[in-house]
């Protein structure tokens, strides 16, 4: 039943070196006041993923060390974190989790071997071990506190409406913004589409064509120097295809075609030339190929002034529209034109798709309401349960006047819900009641804080967990410190519960008692840590009762404590 095995700390401020075996049930840890006991909680929290502090390192040494043997969980979330680390437990599913902090170096987490984030470990700590300091009975006045320890009573189904509530509410943010958005934005979202229409009409009055912007720049080049291509053209089909004026020259395709016939009449007679005769052919029939085309080109070429100005006025028209867009061609207004056409569109459907959000809104609303009054019910229930189940503890802790209540206010919804919560005390019959904060002094709040631990562990339905009390018994003494060892001890049945406390009451309670003690040399202040059992055990239990651990009386006392405490388990 224990989860927490073993722990040992080295160079750990007072304490030079100290290991601790922890068992199942009860384990007190008591000490004269600045004997280090504070340092064991600092050990038990390092390896529990609390934030490295050097100068908690022992002064002279290079680090300090805090190393446990604690369970790992072997299914959910966190094992498979844990296996994709690289963490193996042991067959008995145990891990040693280690915690090296630096004087003047970094400090190091390891798991089972393996080097891992410090947030690893706070998560592993988190669902096997809950620590209760001082801190937390401030934390029990919040009502963010105080409505988390409802929810966790009320148990698992109850959590299961807590996270449908919390789809309901992200649901409901989300269409809130989305219409939002869309109501602020609408004045300047309208003019930019109003703008984007524009520019879709003018674009749909010109009309362009893919390339067209190129194919007209071509043809302008060629009418603009229509007498320069003519002549050019004319040239190359007289060189290639007619007799030369003037100079009885043959043309091109007349020279390969006789050169051809002379070469076809030697290839005859040597075939090695029948290669070079398909050659030759195939040059007389190119050239032959290439007159005919140029005649085609130069019977259809059109010198006309009237088409030449046509094409001006047509690029000056796409020059424009590409200006008006911002685009340097045609290709960026064609592209301009794919992407706001859309954007036109879905405002052709504005008020549709304003009415749509806007009922989104309300079936969001209406769905957050329903999972809430789910969750108000859950609650309900559980503040009924919570209050007479605390109730009941507070009376077995010497508070039997007490009356504990759980109120719920309706309240407007945020993300954990639609409620206020509200605990409150009525610390005698006749008194008013009022917040915890407000009703209980500090030793009723460490009570009432035990009250809840013990009803909330009752309630449990996970497995055995390590509770860490610091002092729960503060500002409590007589009767009621025999009560809170007696629920410390109730818990203990079920869980581990580690407790550092000054009162013997408490400390008789306990299966396992540690003393830390101080020695000093005169120069150098040293803690030890260690079991007490038998005389040793009287002894620190007097010291605890009187400060006099050799006084016969104290003694005696020690020793009706510790058999009342049997008795009374």
């Amino acid at each position: 039943m224990s989860v927490l095995h073993e722990l040992s700390i080295t160079d750990l401020g007072v304490i030079e070196s100290a290991r601790i075996e922890l068992g199942p049930g009860l384990t007190c840890v008591t000490g004269e006041t600045g004997a280090g006991k504070t340092m064991v909680l600092t050990g038990i929290g390092l390896i529990l993923g609390d934030k490295a502090v050097p100068a908690t390192v022992r002064s002279g040494a290079d680090a300090a060390l805090a190393e446990a043997v604690l369970d790992a969980p072997v299914s959910g979330d966190l094992a498979e974190r844990l296996a994709d680390a690289g963490v193996e437990a042991d067959d008995d599913g145990a891990v040693i989790v280690s915690r090296t902090v630096g004087a003047s170096r970094r400090s190091r987490t390891v798991i089972g071997g393996r080097t891992v984030p410090q947030s690893l470990l706070a998560d592993l700590a988190a669902e096997l071990v809950t620590v209760h300091g001082q801190h937390d009975q401030a934390r029990l006045r919040t009502p963010a506190r105080q409505r988390d320890t409802l929810d966790a009573y009320a148990g698992a189904r109850h959590g299961e409406a807590l996270a449908a509530y919390r789809n309901a509410w992200a649901a409901w943010t989300e269409a809130v913004a989305a219409l939002e958005r869309m109501e602020d934005g609408a004045g300047a979202a309208r003019a930019e589409v109003a703008r984007l229409r524009d520019d879709l009409a003018a674009i749909d009055e010109i009309a362009p064509q893919e390339g067209e912007d190129e194919e007209l720049a071509a043809q302008a080049r060629v009418l603009e120097n229509a007498e320069d291509v003519r002549l050019g053209a004319a040239a190359a089909h007289a060189a290639l295809g007619g007799d030369q004026a003037g100079d009885g020259e043959l043309s091109a395709v007349a020279a390969l075609e006789t050169a051809r016939r002379a070469l076809a009449d030697a290839a005859r007679h040597d075939p090695a030339l029948a290669e070079l005769d398909e050659r030759l052919a195939g040059l007389s029939y190119a050239a032959a190929d290439l007159v005919t085309e140029l005649a085609s080109y130069l019977d259809g070429l059109d010198a006309d002034p009237a088409r030449l100005d046509e094409i001006h006025a047509r690029r000056s028209d796409l020059a424009t529209l590409a200006r008006r867009i911002g685009v340097p061609d045609v290709a960026g207004v064609l592209a301009y034109a794919e992407s706001a056409r859309p954007r036109v569109d879905d405002d052709d459907a504005w008020d549709e798709t304003l009415a749509a959000r806007r009922e989104a809104v309300t079936a969001a609303r209406t769905a957050l309401e329903t999972a809430a009054l789910v969750v108000r019910e859950g609650r309900a229930a559980a503040a009924r349960d919570l209050a007479e189940a605390v109730r009941e503890e507070l009376g077995l802790l010497a508070m039997p006047d007490a009356d504990f209540a759980v109120r719920l206010e309706p309240a407007e919804p945020a993300a954990h819900g639609a409620d206020q919560v509200a605990m409150t005390l009525a610390s005698h019959p006749g008194a008013p009641h009022r917040p915890i904060a407000e009703a209980a002094s500090g030793g009723e709040l460490s009570r009432i804080m035990l009250a809840l631990e013990v009803a909330l562990a009752a309630r449990a339905h996970e497995g055995p967990r390590t509770f860490v009390f610091d002092e729960v018994d503060a500002g409590v003494g007589g009767r009621a410190a025999v009560a809170v060892g007696e629920r410390l001890a109730a818990l203990a049945r079920t869980h581990q519960v580690i407790v550092v406390t000054h009162l013997a009451q408490v400390a008789a309670f306990a299966d396992a008692h540690v003393v830390v003690a101080k020695a000093t040399d005169g120069a150098v202040t040293r803690a030890q840590v260690a079991p007490v059992t038998d005389q040793a055990r009287v002894e620190e239990i007097a010291r605890l009762l009187s400060g006099q651990e050799d006084s016969d009386t104290a003694r005696a006392h020690a020793l009706e404590l510790l058999e009342a405490s049997g008795v009374r388990r």
